[in-house]
């Protein structure tokens, strides 16, 4: 996974780099340290997905690019069989497949989201991107953590919010939960 790693942040300073955008900018755009920033694109950390999305956005690029070095070309329909998303895994807790890679110019980023339980004492990592999510619980129980809200969701439930307050999810149970997250 760290050569996979290295590879996206390697597109990603390329891009940036024809963009003629600095290292500063960019930093600035996302909200981050220039250190933290230049640890994602040395590929020294993994960058997180809802980072990328915001990275592709403001490079004017589709996120299929940065994950796989393929222009997405598909703009009638794309198939993605179960389990052949493409992976993209962001932080040790949550492991995520695109399952629309190969479609140009989308309106959405789709993903199906698997969480792990998390560690005892360890707290649920909190982000924020720009625009709106739908998640849709699939398998297990989760809750979600937004701007002072904890909402629990059961198999079935959904959630639709405002991407820009900080939020997490958390798998309940000692179980593992997988949820379909449309970003928008």
């Amino acid at each position: 996974m760290q050569q996979k790693i290295r590879e996206i942040a390697s597109r990603v300073r390329e891009l940036r780099e024809l963009s003629e955008i600095s290292v500063e900018q960019m930093a600035d755009s996302l909200n981050l340290p220039i250190l933290t920033y230049q640890r994602y694109e040395n590929g020294s950390e993994d960058i997180p997905a809802s980072i990328l999305y915001k990275i592709a956005t403001d490079l004017k690029v589709d996120m299929g690019l940065l994950l796989t070095g393929d222009m997405p070309r598909m703009h009638i329909f794309t198939v993605t069989r179960k389990d052949k998303g493409v992976a993209v895994e962001r932080r040790k807790q949550y492991s995520y497949q695109n399952l629309a890679a190969n479609f140009i110019h989308k309106k959405a980023e789709p993903f199906l989201v698997s969480v792990d339980p998390r560690p005892q004492g360890d707290a649920p990592q909190r982000n924020a991107h720009p625009g709106q999510e739908f998640n849709f619980l699939l398998e297990g129980r989760l809750k979600i953590y937004i701007h002072n809200n904890e909402i629990e969701l059961e198999e079935g439930d959904s959630i639709y919010f405002d991407a820009n307050y900080e939020h997490a999810m958390e798998a309940l149970d000692g179980r593992p939960a997988k949820f379909l997250a449309i970003i928008l």
